[in-house]
């Protein structure tokens, strides 16, 4: 198995993903190789808590524009969409 800081990138702050922390959900941006065992195995492991589902999203690379011609592309990204048993994550605290 990786190590859980090469699968868990970083927490996706977004007005959504605040929302659905009030219904115990958190969202992640993940290793795009990554499977669901591995990503809540590496929540727990780094975290502390108990994970009861994992979903996850493959969102496409969007075109940048300027002036209205393509000048480049972001990259695409895997969510993960935690639900958690019980508990929380403390970098929430305060957003």
């Amino acid at each position: 198995m990786k190590m859980p800081s090469r699968i868990i990138k970083h927490p996706l702050l977004t007005e959504k993903s605040t929302g659905l922390k009030d219904i115990n959900w958190y969202v992640f941006t993940v290793d795009r190789k990554a499977n669901k065992r591995e990503i809540k195995q590496a929540i727990e492991d780094m975290f502390g808590v108990k994970v009861e589902s994992v979903n996850t999203n493959i969102t496409r690379g969007k075109v940048v524009k300027r002036g209205g011609k393509p000048v480049g592309r972001k990259s695409a990204m895997k969510k993960a969409f935690i639900k958690l048993k019980e508990g929380s994550f403390d970098f929430f605290e305060g957003v």
